[in-house]
């Protein structure tokens, strides 16, 4: 059985955890639930003592280690990158922020890399990297300039993808999924504070081989994109969506399970 939102902790293999987060530690003294967290190792299962609905039991949960929203390193040290009229766009790592410099990421993408964890596997932010100019996309080729932003009362600000014809993306390798899939007649990418980039679809795919020539690209997306899209989340709903507000060093996550 594993745990859920909205469980009442109250005892870890044992141990009476207090309402106040905190467990017995030495003769007298208290110390923070993650504690006996810290005393395991991923993979191990633990006995967890709750209350759900009103009703006490107790649960056998298998430990993981939490995984930061922005990874450290890039797997195959290759970024993967896809390209939709001109539109290109990668996922924010640690790499990508060192490159272009902490100043010109701004606060809140900066926060998210920095303190959030992924809510489910295979999590990514997926920003917009640069525009490659062409009359497929004009209206929005000044969108990105080489450090791919967006330029708003003369500050500099990322642009982060969120949506894709109404469909929250959950990676790139989703995005690459949903365009493949699209049948609609325009391609809407929604990015954060609002903004939306609109492009036919006819167009948009009449025009990339001629884009790719243009600026010496052979192929529209990455190797690692062009392997079929297998849904990595573990079925877990996105919706609805909470606050972006930076994870805090007191949550704990193990099977699902925030503690705070």
């Amino acid at each position: 059985m594993a745990t859920f939102q909205g469980d009442v902790i109250v005892s870890f293999d044992g141990t009476p955890v207090g309402c106040e987060g905190t467990v017995p530690f030495r003769s007298t003294e208290r110390i923070a639930f993650r504690y006996l967290i810290s005393q395991k190792f991923a993979g191990d299962v633990a006995e967890v003592g709750i209350i759900r609905g009103g009703v006490p039991m107790k649960v056998q949960t298998i430990l993981y280690p939490r995984v930061h929203l922005v990874p450290y390193h890039i797997e195959g040290g290759q970024p993967s990158y896809l390209i939709a009229a001109g539109l290109v766009f990668t996922p924010l790592s640690e790499p990508l922020i060192d490159e272009e410099c902490e100043d010109s990421i701004g606060l809140k993408l900066l926060a998210k890399a920095r303190y959030s964890f992924a809510k489910f596997k295979g999590e990514q932010i997926v920003i917009l990297s640069q525009v490659l100019a062409h009359e497929a996309n004009i209206g929005y080729e000044d969108m990105g300039n080489q450090q791919a932003c967006l330029i708003f009362h003369n500050k500099v600000k990322p642009l982060q993808v969120t949506r894709f014809n109404g469909t929250r993306i959950r990676n790139i390798r989703h995005l690459a999924h949903l365009l493949d899939s699209c049948q609609d007649k325009y391609l809407v990418f929604e990015f954060e504070d609002n903004f939306l980039a609109v492009l036919e679809r006819e167009a948009t795919n009449a025009a990339s081989a001629k884009i790719l020539k243009d600026y010496g690209i052979p192929c529209e997306r990455s190797v690692d994109l062009l392997e079929p899209y297998v849904d990595s989340s573990d079925g877990r709903d996105m919706e609805p969506e909470s606050e972006d507000v930076p994870a805090s060093n007191m949550e704990i996550g193990f099977d699902g399970l925030v503690w705070t």
